[in-house]
């Protein structure tokens, strides 16, 4: 994988950012520890995890996934090969809970020593959070740059007026600003970026990781019918998007896609965002790492105008 610039933050990166989600959830530690591996040997550096990953698993309190990611980092010593990103805002802590400056305060020492490490490369508010004003928020992110704990901000589930006005007040105080955004985006779920949110990223040259590339799994080509997914444990997530009357076309039009450029439907998903205006490096999670395949051969499928508009037309 070809490294490419993480928008305007002078870090660099293979253009895939591996989900750190699964982590404590649907791969144990040995998992957890391969996938990491075989993503850093196929040229990945990106990885992506949140304070309360995997806290939605009975008997886990969150924490798990960080946890996972600093064994290995413990023991692979690749920390000097990747670049960390975490979250905060999302699971309650020292210091309280959501965006508040005694919570970032908290959660971020936290955070560095689940991960064992002494800064993370790209920290985002996990979600908005309107019961503590920006100027609070921002104040607290700008001192971890300045401490050296943090090198960039990012922002995750930002609408695009609020991460404006982010942006606005950041500028005005002379604070370190949020640099990467990590929207909900993907073939088949697309009104959350394209828009204000994308035109937004564009103007300021901001970093884009667009979390659920592949759909929850839905657009691997797995899952065909709901008794599919029945007991899977990702079903709470797919039985709504399976839903949508607008799947079976797409499905379709997948599949037609990847049997004329010879690659999978996890290639041409992947492939496909790249080919938008401003993504920088989708976010995928896998439970195996021999599912990394598929992720690292669509980072090098280029699709043409004539397949860029099957796909488009069947959401039409």
């Amino acid at each position: 994988m070809t490294p490419c610039p993480l928008g305007r933050t002078g870090l660099t990166a293979a253009p895939l950012m591996l989900g750190g989600n699964v982590f404590g959830w649907t791969a144990d530690r040995e998992e957890s520890c391969a996938i990491l591996d075989a993503f850093v040997d196929a040229g990945g550096a990106l990885i992506d995890t949140a304070d309360v990953y995997s806290a939605w698993v009975q008997g886990n309190a969150g924490g798990e996934s960080e946890t996972l990611i600093g064994e290995w980092l413990r023991r692979s010593g690749k920390r000097e090969q990747v670049l960390i990103a975490t979250k905060v805002g999302l699971l309650p802590g020292a210091g309280g809970k959501g965006l508040s400056a005694s919570r970032i305060a908290g959660a971020v020492e936290e955070s560095l020593q689940r991960l064992g490490t002494d800064r993370i490369d790209v920290y985002f508010a996990h979600r908005d959070d309107p019961e503590t004003p920006l100027e609070e928020t921002l104040d607290a992110f700008d001192r971890l740059v300045k401490a050296g704990k943090v090198r960039v901000l990012g922002a995750s589930n930002y609408a695009p007026d609020r991460l404006d006005a982010a942006l606005a007040v950041s500028d005005a105080n002379g604070w370190a600003r949020f640099a990467v955004i990590e929207p909900r985006y993907n073939l088949l779920e697309r009104d959350t970026y394209e828009g204000a949110l994308q035109e937004i990223a564009l103007r300021e040259g901001l970093g884009v990781v667009p979390f659920y590339a592949l759909a929850n799994g839905l657009l691997t080509g797995k899952y065909r019918s709901l008794d599919d997914i029945a007991g899977h444990p990702r079903e709470v997530y797919l039985r709504p998007i399976f839903l949508r009357p607008e799947v079976p076309r797409l499905i379709a039009a997948m599949e037609q896609v990847s049997r004329e450029t010879a690659a999978s439907m996890v290639a041409v998903a992947i492939a496909w965002m790249l080919a938008q205006p401003g993504v920088t490096a989708p976010i995928a999670s896998v439970s195996r790492p021999e599912q990394l395949g598929d992720l690292v051969a669509g980072t090098r499928l280029t699709l043409d105008a004539t397949h860029l508009a099957v796909l488009d037309k069947a959401l039409a």
